[in-house]
């Protein structure tokens, strides 16, 4: 048997010039206006002009791959495909056909289930799929983010972003991060925001961090709420208490991307300096050795609980 396993990340544009595309892909084909095209182009030009997260989701699928074929030899075969930019999922669902699959398991690189975000990979797949007339299975993984081996690899890296800091200390506070959605989806039953603090709190356990709390980011303006509190709000909120020292740990995201290099490392920076507070942020996933591995037993489980 052969499996197809299908890395699927947000996307994000390679130069200056893709933006508004992207962008209007995002938007659902409606162009940007003037004012928020150059805002959005202003922050890919803070962070170098471009989104790492397409190359860095390449090594992660090529690593991933290579991590398989150790384990498996011959079985499994990963391929990369896009929500919003090239190479689209339908556009990975094709070369898929083309090398042919009897299955695909579906991997988004997001370990934390919304039907907004893996929702909405998992029906491109689908939708693809019937496209091109396949006949191969599909198994969407829903979520990894309590897997045991993604813990230990964020406690790993928060102990690590943590140095000589003391996380006991009244003025030491790590706060988790995961990109903002509308607040409608609680209504709706999404499990989104309880998967975010499940994680949080048993990497905090894990990492033996006692002082800490979540907080969304990096929100979107659509005129509705969104989850928060935000983690510029809870910045401010701990300096006001005497708090000098703070890590930030994206937990909801597994690699480089704007939201990491401009929220986090730009905007959030700049507030913790004229907070006088001491920020540090735990280094991003991307292709680490550790953070592969990770990712191979969370396939090779999927594959295995299949059978």
């Amino acid at each position: 048997m052969t499996t197809a396993v299908l890395c699927m990340a947000y996307g994000g544009p390679t130069s200056l010039e893709e933006v508004e595309d992207y962008y209007t892909d995002i938007r659902g084909g409606r162009r940007p206006s003037p004012e928020s095209l150059a805002d959005l182009m202003s922050r890919y030009e803070a962070i170098g002009g471009l989104s790492p997260l397409p190359e860095i989701t390449r090594r992660q699928a090529a690593a991933l791959g290579e991590a398989l074929e150790a384990a498996s030899p011959g079985r499994y075969r990963t391929h990369v495909g896009m929500k919003h930019w090239h190479p689209f999922v339908g556009e990975a669902v094709e070369d898929i056909v083309a090398q042919g699959a009897d299955e695909v398991i579906g991997l988004v690189l997001a370990p934390h289930y919304s039907k907004m975000s893996i929702g909405g990979y998992e029906q491109r797949l689908v939708a693809a799929r019937a496209a091109t007339g396949a006949s191969f299975s599909v198994d969407m993984i829903p979520s990894w983010y309590d897997d045991e081996g993604f813990i230990a690899f964020a406690a790993a890296n928060l102990r690590a972003a943590l140095g000589d800091w003391d996380p006991a200390e009244d003025g030491t506070r790590v706060f988790f991060s995961a990109h903002s959605l509308p607040e409608r989806i609680l209504a709706e039953g999404d499990p989104y925001r309880d998967q975010l603090l499940d994680s949080s709190r048993l990497t905090a356990e894990a990492a033996e961090v006692p002082n800490w709390e979540f907080a969304f980011q990096s929100q979107s303006q659509t005129g509705e709420p969104w989850l928060g509190p935000d983690v510029l709000t809870s910045l401010e909120a701990f300096a006001a208490a005497g708090g000098k020292r703070a890590i930030v740990s994206p937990i909801g995201f597994v690699a480089d991307h704007l939201e990491v290099l401009y929220d986090l490392d730009i905007e959030a920076a700049e507030l913790a300096d004229k907070l006088g507070v001491d920020l540090r942020r735990t280094a991003s996933p991307n292709d680490d050795p550790r953070f592969i591995q990770v990712l191979s037993g969370v396939v090779r489980k999927r594959a295995a609980q299949a059978v």
